[in-house]
């Protein structure tokens, strides 16, 4: 009895571990975050995705318009504005002025008398100095010596003046550009995206974008 009872205890013990190794083991569970991190993938923002659209349209720009430009007709401008109001995106063409450069005017201070001026303008134009009598503005009987779009030509004829015994003035005058821009303010930028954007720049190859703030309080 001794060994039966011994030979079903050792079979008991063989079904055991026989059972154990036919019972699938359970894998980990990962998130699906997590998941897609260990396999090696990366996980990209929606807001990171876009360009000029999601700009537009995000809250990056909070009561900023939206300007395209510039254009140097009107008539451009205007072009683009009505294609925009077909679209029902509302807009405005805005007039700016930007930097264009400088000139350099040189000119003799003005004189006490018209007839001063003119004898000094003889003078000149007997050494040979090409010069011209102003008779408007706040250098009303000076001798202007002419406008240049170089410093070095401004400073050379400035010289030449030195050496005769006059006493010139160099004067820097800002060349200011006219350049139309179409505005467009918060609630139009919603309406716009990446394809109607593409469109534009087709129809417009020079035209540019920036945020700016409204000529006119939008809505």
């Amino acid at each position: 009895m001794r060994w039966v009872f011994l030979f079903l205890l050792m079979l008991n013990a063989v079904y055991f571990v026989w059972h154990q190794q036919q019972v699938p083991l359970k894998g980990k569970e990962l998130p699906p975050v997590q998941a897609y991190r260990e396999s090696g993938g990366s996980i990209r923002l929606l807001s990171e995705e876009g360009g000029v659209a999601r700009q537009a349209s995000s809250g990056s720009h909070d009561g900023a318009c939206l300007l395209f430009g510039p254009f140097e007709r009107d008539e451009v401008a205007a072009n683009l504005r009505q294609r925009l109001l077909s679209l029902d995106i509302a807009s405005q063409v805005v007039e700016k002025e930007s930097d264009a450069g400088a000139d350099f005017a040189v000119y003799l201070s003005p004189l006490a008398s018209r007839s001063a001026a003119i004898r000094q303008l003889r003078e000149l134009q007997a050494r040979k100095i090409d010069s011209y009598l102003i008779t408007q503005g706040p250098n009303t009987n000076g001798l202007s010596l002419g406008i240049f779009p170089r410093r070095e030509s401004a400073d050379a004829i400035a010289q030449r003046l030195r050496q005769a015994g006059y006493y010139p003035v160099i004067e820097e005058i800002t060349r200011a550009q006219r350049e139309f821009w179409v505005e467009v303010k918060a609630a139009g930028r919603r309406l716009l995206d990446d394809s109607l954007l593409a469109g534009l720049k087709g129809d417009f190859p020079a035209m540019r974008h920036q945020f700016m703030a409204c000529t006119v309080s939008g809505d």
